[in-house]
């Protein structure tokens, strides 16, 4: 599967997102259920409240993402241990605009 992930923008200078491909490579946690994934798109949510995720998510799918998840910093505060405040709000937006044949995963790690 081809997976777009979208990342907290508070987080882009702690993790450089090394455990996302990798967990997505091999088909672990978050992606057990779908097997070894490649992601085809890896971008910030566009900083607080979360807005540009929506156009993004919707670039990812264009170019080809079959799958849009929402990175572990995002729904689980990895690694501040600050969830986002805004994720119902941004996820529910996400899924509207890409529309039902785009799966949602809600973190990847």
């Amino acid at each position: 599967m081809k997976i777009g992930i979208i990342r907290c923008q508070q987080t882009e200078d702690m993790c450089p997102g090394t455990t996302d491909f990798k967990v997505a490579a091999d088909g672990k946690m978050a992606f057990a259920e779908i097997g070894p994934s490649e992601i085809v798109g890896f971008v910030s949510c566009g900083g607080c409240p979360g807005k540009r995720a929506v156009s993004r998510a919707k670039i990812m799918v264009d170019r080809g993402a079959e799958i849009i998840a929402f990175a572990s910093c995002i729904k689980n505060g990895n690694p501040i241990s600050f969830p986002c405040p805004h994720f119902d709000k941004m996820k529910e937006s996400v899924s509207k605009k890409v529309g039902d044949n785009i799966k949602i995963i809600d973190w990847t790690h």
